[in-house]
């Protein structure tokens, strides 16, 4: 059967790709959150999956106001990279397993969770930032991608104790695949910040560290924190991490932390990176 053999859990912030898109990496804004990358990049090199399954929220890019999916699931054979606003990202297009994902759209349906299934789907910073923090700047992407959308633009969002149990049902339905595939979790977004009215520019490193610590340690009790809590501790944008805790849900109970780092600020966000490994 296929396995998931680790999660890892990283902001997808639009400033970073667009320092590694214009060779900015090694200013000195920059260098010091990148030298925070590597162990994330050895990890995923030494890890070597065949297929990520990133958690991430569109940005208005293949969704709008017109249609907000609370789950989405991409079920293509590849993603372009989505176009928001100033071109697509140079970035490689996103190779998809319609397999895996099919298999998961009938197992996740099955377990009573509504995914809308996308057929077509551009790809934002939310996706392809995650995979350039992970596998640098290559030609090809090394694996293949499935995407899931999660709404958290636009209220109502799903709670952290919904997105945990989807994490239990990706876990389920990934474990009953009948192939060999090495499968890492991704969940983006976050940490702390707000974009936007009287608190625009917040960060909270404290909130984001306790955060990192419980969802490590006591993911269930992370996942009974409610929105408000995140709103007010972590800024509108951090209610982002709730996809931090779908991908929680999908490892297993015990888990060992096999990279974390911290900083502040990237842009105007509290970065975090942690990967955890299935036990």
């Amino acid at each position: 059967m296929a396995e998931i053999i680790a999660g890892a859990a990283m902001s997808h912030v639009p400033a970073v790709g667009a320092a590694m898109d214009n060779a900015k990496t090694a200013e000195p804004y920059w260098a010091p959150y990148f030298a925070k990358v590597e162990g994330l990049r050895q990890w995923m090199a030494t890890a070597d999956p065949d297929v990520c399954i990133v958690i991430y929220n569109d940005h208005a890019s293949a969704f709008s106001l017109e249609l907000i999916p609370t789950f989405a699931l991409g079920v293509a054979a590849e993603f372009p990279p989505a176009d928001e606003g100033f071109g697509p990202r140079r970035v490689p297009t996103v190779p998809g397993h319609p397999q895996l994902a099919w298999h998961l759209a009938e197992s996740l349906i099955l377990d009573e969770f509504d995914m809308t299934i996308v057929n077509e789907m551009p790809v934002d910073h939310g996706c392809t930032v995650p995979l350039s923090l992970a596998f640098g700047q290559p030609e090809d992407w090394p694996c293949r991608v499935i995407p899931i959308c999660v709404n958290v633009i636009q209220y109502p969002a799903p709670t952290g104790h919904r997105c945990f149990q989807l994490g239990r049902a990706i876990k389920r339905a990934v474990e009953s695949f009948p192939g060999n595939e090495r499968v890492v979790v991704f969940g983006t977004g976050g940490m702390s910040h707000q974009l936007q009215g009287e608190r625009a520019g917040l960060t909270n490193p404290p909130f984001d560290l306790a955060f990192m610590d419980t969802l490590v340690r006591d993911p269930e009790a992370q996942a009974q924190v409610p929105h408000t809590t995140y709103l007010r501790e972590a800024g509108s944008e951090g209610i982002e991490l709730v996809m931090w805790l779908a991908m929680r849900g999908a490892l297993s109970d015990q888990v060992n932390e096999a990279y974390r780092a911290h900083h502040v600020p990237t842009s105007n966000t509290s970065n975090g990176i942690l990967v955890l490994e299935c036990t």
